[in-house]
C-alpha cells in the first residue's frame, strides 16, 4: 500500500493537477499547515484526507504530522507543485511490488521557473529523497531544508518529479517573507554574531558569486539572471531581518 503525502499552505491553483497525478497511491494525505484558501476544499473533491500541522512549526514537523497518519508500506512525498509522470508512477508501482533492497529511493527533479526548464544556477542534477519503507523512515529533522533520517540504503530512480516552482514574480515576493522569517529565526536561536555592515556585505557577495561565477545562472538566460539576482534579495533580506531581531532582542 503506498501512502502519498503533500504539504500544502494556500495552493488552491495547485493541488489539483498535483491530486491528479497521484493516481498510484492507495491513500492521499494533505497536510494543511494554515490553509485560508479552496486548497482544503479541492483536496477533499479528490478524495484526500486533510491532516492539520501547527503553522510556522517548522517543515521537519509538516511532514512528521502527516507520517504519523499514513497508513501505507510505503510513503511518497510530493509538494503541491510537483507532479508524478506516468513514467515515474510505473517505476514506483514497480519498486513497491518487487522485493527491493533499498529502504528509500531519491528522485530526479526536473524544475520550471517562470515557466522555463532551468538546468543551472543550482537547479540541475537535482535529486530528492522521497520514497520510503515506512518502516525505514524514523522521520524528519530541521525546521527549514529538512532532512530524512532513514535506516538504511537509499537507491536511485530513473524518472523524474516535475516541479513547477516559482510561477511568477509576486509568488516569489510572497515566499520571500515566509522564507526568510524562517531563515532568520533559525540563526538568531543560534546565536549567530551580529550583523554588522561587511558581513552584510560579504554574505551577498557570496551568494553572487555561488550563483553566477560557480552555478552560472546567467546560462539560463533572462529566468536565469531573475532567479540569480533573487538569491542575493532572498540573502539580504535574511540577514537585515536578523539584524532586525537582534536589536529588538537587546
Amino acid at each position: 500500500m503506498l501512502s502519498a503525502i503533500v504539504i500544502a499552505l494556500n495552493e488552491e491553483t495547485m493541488i489539483g493537477d498535483c491530486l491528479i497525478s497521484l493516481k498510484l497511491a492507495d491513500e492521499i494525505i494533505v497536510v494543511d499547515t494554515g490553509n485560508s484558501d479552496r486548497t482544503n476544499i479541492i483536496s477533499k473533491v479528490h478524495k484526500a484526507k486533510i491532516v492539520k500541522s501547527q503553522p510556522g512549526s517548522g517543515y521537519n514537523n509538516f511532514r512528521n504530522d502527516g507520517l504519523k497518519s499514513a497508513k501505507g508500506d510505503w510513503i511518497l512525498y510530493v509538494d503541491a507543485d510537483e507532479r508524478v509522470t506516468p513514467l515515474l508512477a510505473h517505476e514506483i508501482e514497480h519498486i513497491i511490488s518487487s522485493n527491493s533492497p533499498f529502504s528509500a529511493y531519491k528522485i530526479p527533479r526536473r524544475n520550471f521557473y517562470l515557466g522555463k526548464e532551468m538546468k543551472f544556477g543550482g537547479w540541475g542534477n537535482d535529486k530528492v529523497v522521497r520514497l520510503y519503507k515506512k518502516e525505514k523512515l524514523q522521520g524528519y529533522e530541521q525546521a527549514l531544508h529538512e532532512q530524512p533520517v532513514v535506516d538504511g540504503e537509499i537507491g536511485d530512480l530513473e524518472n523524474s518529479l516535475v516541479h513547477f516552482s516559482h510561477r511568477d514574480l509576486e509568488s516569489m515576493l510572497d515566499k520571500t517573507l515566509l522564507f526568510t522569517g524562517y531563515e532568520s529565526d533559525l540563526r538568531l536561536k543560534s546565536n549567530h554574531p551580529p550583523v554588522v555592515s561587511w558581513r552584510l556585505c560579504r554574505v551577498m557577495l557570496t551568494e553572487f558569486w555561488l550563483r553566477f561565477i560557480r552555478l552560472q545562472a546567467w546560462r539560463d538566460g533572462v529566468e536565469g539572471i531573475v532567479d540569480g539576482m533573487f538569491q542575493v534579495f532572498n540573502m539580504f533580506i535574511i540577514y537585515a531581518r536578523l539584524w532586525e531581531a537582534q536589536i529588538a532582542k537587546h
